[in-house]
């Protein structure tokens, strides 16, 4: 079954795409193992993963923690950090 992975600013910049479809591995539990797997796609993913700590991520429109499962995840959208007031 294919995941929606939407990307934000300059993540999106980095991977050069809004969005996509991908099978995920049946190892990919978390969205940490997400966040590893994808960096494993290519030289873009790994620049724009390269700090997983700061990357927000969210699961069917919900901000969660990088422990989360994504069991059954509609869309995931991949942020970086806030910045600015």
């Amino acid at each position: 079954m294919n995941t929606k992975l939407v990307y934000f600013a300059w993540v999106r910049e980095r991977i050069g795409k809004g969005e996509e479809e991908i099978e995920l591995p049946a190892g990919v539990v978390t969205v940490r193992d997400l966040l590893n797997h994808l960096k494993t796609l290519g030289d873009e993913y790994e620049n724009a993963l390269q700090f997983p700590e700061v990357i927000r991520v969210a699961i069917n429109q919900e901000h969660v923690e990088h422990s989360e499962k994504i069991a059954g995840a509609r869309e995931i959208g991949i942020f970086p950090p806030m910045t600015g007031g």
